[in-house]
């Protein structure tokens, strides 16, 4: 008997705590060190993630190397001398990242760009430089980076290039700067090759039209042959060669479905391999027959997604993780030699044995044609076919992705499953503009923010409601950056369509957003003016207010929940505070979460737990679902609540 909402409201089916789905990972982020003697991963030390190395084999012997007490460390990589890790770390979520560099030996942790107010780029590593990295920085020019070589034992950098006003710099193994991109007034690229005197001439141009969806891939072991991800002369972006002697061009691989979506390369030789491919889920071809079995054995070792996140640099030794969309990520070690695997740990193995939901993939036809491949869940007890359906239709939110170059993906999401898990459906849509599905695609989303980007949306709403998953009453709508300007979007063009809205770091007024965009962006405007609109011109910034939820926010009519981190570099804390104060100055109800510590975003445990148990209440108020009390979730957060802490149940005598 399939189960109704009131049967998943009751307590026979067990809420899943949020600290079990949004706490810090147990270990994630693996890699083998390049001399494949040591293992690395990120884990908690006091709460807070952490780098621990052990040997190889027996990672359970691994040690803490860092020792972060603030937001954590979430990026990291092995420098080839074997002895030191690498990491970048910025202040609050600013983005003003920094690069840090352990030795292993000595215990010393050394900032290698000691530098207030500017931001660390890595631009290449490389087996033949061990001792080395080269690092852009805009310490000389907020808005460029110039390339430098950074010493990892000394933290010594000498200057490589210094910018003249390009977009990106492709190097390669020798560090040498080889190729760099320039912007053009359409929007698109003007790509030069460095000539041997240093200077630059024109290699390529890349149209408007292919800009987002072309691009320079890297080398091969001997720099004579440029790897590309192109779409020029097709739709989707293939993967392609070029002799850099002759010149001549050659087709490697390509889908008509979507993009190029990832390459293996061999470590050293840097011999194409692999090539990923993920319209609806992640699939591998390869190229190469000396890992045809390699590959063969992966594939069928464990269920998921598979992906080599980490190879040692004799290719010997490769980290394979599997990605689930029900369970934890998978970690194996696997020996070539042998052919055999072993498995290391999951990333969350509290997940193990929950009632978590598959992730359905569906394509769904746009009021014009157009193909939106999207993923939905449904709570425990609605797994009856091929297209579950539930037996009533349900509360549902509708999950809208950043960027909005970007996409949903299949596989694990922890907010996915607390909202299942709390009695609603959940509804993702790669809208039009979305990448990976070829130029065409995410061009037909250039101009249309909050128009035809927003009607995909609407139209993935009503396919929910007319196969009876969504009860037209009872949708919410949730997002973060690009996301939470569709939910305001969806709050004040179309007011009647969603019961209430959770805005996460969203911008409330496209012209604002785009004169404060951080100097470093700049380079790139060209790029914003003719995908999204113009600010610089009387006409444009007309347009852009006629797109702008904050011209409409007299419209609001149902409740709204925005959550702000105080120091985001990419939609400024503004954002928020504008559409908060002119909703108060309306007498329109607003409840507001700001995070002094955080940025585009929110990094740390603590801050998601309180924020997540907010958006709890808030949804259980306006949809009817479940939810857990606050508990001590708030503990160690920074949440501020500047208006409307009385409109969700308890929040008010939660704050500290």
């Amino acid at each position: 008997m399939t189960a109704s909402i009131s049967d998943l409201t009751s307590s026979a089916l067990p809420l899943i705590p949020r600290k079990v789905l949004f706490g810090n990972p147990d270990k994630a982020s693996t890699r083998i060190s390049p001399d494949g003697s040591r293992l690395s991963y990120l884990a908690p030390v006091d709460g807070v993630l952490n780098v621990w190395v052990g040997p190889a084999d027996d990672h359970s012997a691994a040690q803490p190397v860092t020792r972060d007490t603030g937001r954590g460390i979430h990026h990291y990589f092995w420098a080839f001398t074997n002895h030191h890790i690498l990491y970048i770390q910025d202040q609050n979520g600013d983005e003003n990242w920094r690069l840090f560099a352990v030795d292993l030996d000595q215990e010393v942790t050394t900032d290698l760009t000691p530098i207030e107010g500017v931001q660390a780029q890595i631009q290449e590593v490389s087996h033949k430089f061990p001792d080395q990295v080269l690092v852009g920085l805009n310490d000389r020019d907020p808005q460029l980076h110039d390339l430098y070589q950074v010493d990892i034992r000394s933290g010594e950098r000498s200057l490589i290039l210094e910018n003249p006003g390009f977009l990106e710099i492709t190097t390669d193994d020798d560090f040498r700067a080889r190729f760099a991109s320039r912007p053009t007034e359409d929007g698109g690229a003007d790509v030069l090759r460095r000539t041997g005197d240093g200077g630059w001439e024109s290699f390529a141009r890349i149209e408007m039209e292919d800009a987002l969806t072309t691009a320079l891939a890297g080398f091969d072991s001997t720099g004579d042959v440029l790897y590309m991800l192109d779409s020029r002369g097709r739709d989707t972006a293939a993967l392609t060669t070029i002799d850099l002697a002759t010149f001549e061009t050659n087709l490697v691989v390509e889908d008509p479905r979507c993009d190029v979506g990832g390459v293996m390369l061999h470590p050293t030789e840097k011999t194409i391999e692999a090539v990923a491919f993920a319209y609806e889920k992640m699939e591998w071809t390869v190229l190469d027959p000396s890992i045809e079995p390699d590959m063969a054995y992966l594939t069928e070792l464990a269920p998921g997604e598979m992906d080599v996140v980490s190879r040692s640099l004799d290719d010997r030794i490769w980290v394979v993780a599997y990605m689930m969309d029900d369970g934890p990520v998978r970690n194996y070690i696997y020996y070539r030699e042998a052919g055999e695997a072993r498995f290391l740990f999951t990333n969350r193995q509290e997940l193990e044995g929950l009632p978590l939901v598959k992730l359905h993939p569906m394509v769904i036809e746009a009021r014009d044609g157009l193909k939106l491949v999207s993923y939905y869940t449904l709570p425990v007890g609605n797994e009856r076919d091929d297209e579950p359906t539930p037996e009533n239709p349900l509360p549902m939110v509708l999950l809208v992705h950043g960027g909005p170059w970007g996409r949903d993906t299949w596989g694990y999401n922890s907010l996915r499953q607390m909202l299942t898990n709390r009695g609603y459906a959940t509804l993702s849509v790669n809208f039009r503009g979305s990448t990976g599905f070829g130029k065409g695609f995410l061009n037909a989303g250039n101009m249309e923010w909050g128009a035809k980007m927003h009607d995909d949306l609407l139209d993935g709403v009503q396919w929910a409601v007319d196969k009876g998953i969504a009860d037209p009453k009872r949708i919410a709508i949730m997002g973060g950056s690009y996301g939470g300007y569709a939910t305001l979007v969806g709050m004040t063009m179309t007011p009647e369509v969603f019961a209430c809205g959770v805005e996460i770091v969203g911008p409330s007024n496209l012209t604002t957003l785009m004169d404060s965009f951080p100097p470093y962006w700049q380079p790139a405007i060209e790029m914003f003016a003719k995908r999204v609109g113009d600010h610089r011109t009387e006409e444009g910034r007309s347009f852009l207010l006629e797109r702008s939820p904050i011209t409409y926010v007299d419209r609001i009519c149902r409740p709204l929940l925005i959550g702000q981190g105080a120091n985001d570099p990419r939609v400024n804390q503004s954002e928020s505070d504008q559409i908060v104060n002119a909703m108060r100055e309306k007498n329109i109800p607003v409840t507001y979460a700001l995070y002094s510590d955080e940025g585009h975003g929110f990094e740390r445990p603590e801050n998601n737990l309180s924020f997540f148990a907010v958006c709890e209440a808030f949804l259980a108020q306006h949809l009817g679902g479940r939810f857990e009390a606050v508990g001590d979730d708030f503990k160690g957060s920074t949440i501020e609540v500047p208006a409307g802490a009385e409109q969700v149940p308890g929040l008010a005598d939660a704050l500290p």
